[in-house]
């Protein structure tokens, strides 16, 4: 891991702002996703088809998962991993219904307001090249439900065998998912946006996924609502002297098992901090299955930073914008209204990143990348829209006819004015008949 001591150092590396996400780099991966997007648009299911043989290795028959497979899966999932998904699920509902009652509501003030409309159709993306991953399908599809989308899509790679695996399926039914398709990477996206034989086009595409699926979803959008592009998973600590150099290892370690390209940093208030985390680091390291990616991950993308005090620490973690920030020091309450930049903030006693990963009730579909500074975690509102409405009549056009007409005239838009100056005319001659 790199060590950098003190805040001016920490600064130079750790500030985002401005800064490119290289993953939105034009290179060749974008070229060769035109050409999926070009090709699916153009062909069809025949695309899907050729596609999923050609980069999961996977010739299938039908791209819809049948109500018997759902069925069927329920008997390969172990039961208490059944009552883990039903258990998170029930807590990731509870979330965000309590969110849908403080969320925006339809209004009218006057001559004005807004309405509140679910979306209709919305497609899930859910990763599973290298492992199923239910718990993002819960954290995506579940908000989406409660937002009141009338239909919810996944798409899914299939596994080596040609299905999706068991767990996958199981959890889709758990989060009342409407139809599923055995099929990923950009092709996915791509038919979620322009529609196939067989896979509806969506009104907006979520969820996270590799290089390609972010791509996929940069180019398409217009075509289709986006949620966001996430790039790799990412995690700030800060732990002062009263931390637990065991549990900061424990998250550092759990971070960089993402992938080479997830960021694991560690601030430290405490000199002595850096050397017994990095020491835990190894001792846990051992027992872990994932060894080779979390030491590249660590070697790769590890920080672990010394600051003075937590004034310096707070600021840092605003400049890089974090996705989570576990907060373990002492009165840790204190500090999460200082953290303005973040998507995730996680604090109390026994904080840990793994639990708002599964089960806390949040989303944890995230801003990554220093996006937390403009943007926000998934949620019901991502698939809820506006429509303003305005009231026009006597009493608006009295007030201020003459003054929209004003405005028309200053910017040379006289057949706006003429519009406004035609019904101010007739409010005008019936008010004078009245006197």
């Amino acid at each position: 891991m790199k060590i950098i001591e003190g805040f001016q150092q920490a600064k130079l590396v750790l500030s985002r702002r401005g800064s490119a996400q290289p993953t939105l780099e034009v290179d060749d991966r974008e070229q060769a996703v035109r050409q999926i997007i070009n090709e699916v648009r153009r062909r069809g299911d025949a695309a899907l088809f050729d596609y999923t043989l050609k980069f999961d290795g996977v010739k299938l028959t039908s791209l819809e998962v049948s109500k018997k497979q759902i069925t069927d899966a329920y008997r390969q999932v172990d039961v208490e991993l059944l009552s883990a998904l039903k258990l998170a699920a029930e807590r990731i509902r509870a979330f965000h219904q309590l969110q849908r009652e403080r969320a925006l509501r339809t209004f009218t003030r006057g001559n004005a307001g807004w309405l509140v409309r679910p979306l209709e159709r919305v497609g899930v993306y859910v990763p599973g090249g290298t492992a199923p991953l239910p718990s993002s399908l819960l954290m995506t599809v579940i908000p989406a439900r409660v937002a009141g989308v009338k239909e919810v899509i996944v798409v899914t790679p299939p596994g080596k065998q040609g299905g999706v695996a068991p767990v996958t399926l199981v959890a889709a039914d758990i989060a009342q998912v409407d139809r599923i398709f055995s099929v990923g990477g950009a092709q996915a996206v791509a038919a979620l946006a322009f529609g196939t034989e067989s896979i509806p086009s969506v009104d907006k595409v979520c969820g996270p996924g590799n290089i390609y699926v972010l791509l996929a979803k940069k180019l398409l959008y217009g075509v289709v609502g986006i949620d966001g592009l996430y790039g790799p998973s990412e995690v700030v600590i800060i732990a002062d002297e009263t931390a637990n150099p065991e549990y900061c290892a424990a998250d550092l370690l759990a971070q960089a098992e993402h992938g080479a390209l997830s960021p694991s940093i560690l601030i430290t208030t405490s000199r002595g901090m850096s050397d017994k985390v990095r020491q835990a680091i190894e001792k846990q390291m051992k027992t872990l299955s994932r060894q080779s990616v979390i030491r590249e991950s660590l070697e790769d993308r590890g920080i672990i930073v010394t600051v003075k005090n937590m004034d310096e620490a707070i600021e840092l973690t605003n400049l890089y914008a974090p996705e989570h920030v576990c907060l373990l020091v002492d009165k840790s309450d204190a500090y999460v209204e200082r953290l303005s930049n973040a998507g995730c903030i996680i604090f109390g006693q026994k904080a840990t990143v793994a639990m708002s990963d599964y089960v806390s009730g949040p989303s944890h579909v995230l801003p990554t990348g220093g996006t937390a500074r403009f943007s926000s975690p998934l949620n019901v509102m991502d698939f809820m829209k506006l429509a303003n409405v305005n009231k026009v009549g006597k009493g608006l056009m009295t007030l201020a006819g003459k003054v929209a007409i004003t405005i028309a005239l200053a910017e040379g838009l006289d057949a706006h004015a003429r519009a406004v100056e035609l019904r101010l005319r007739g409010v005008t001659r019936k008010a004078g008949k009245v006197k």
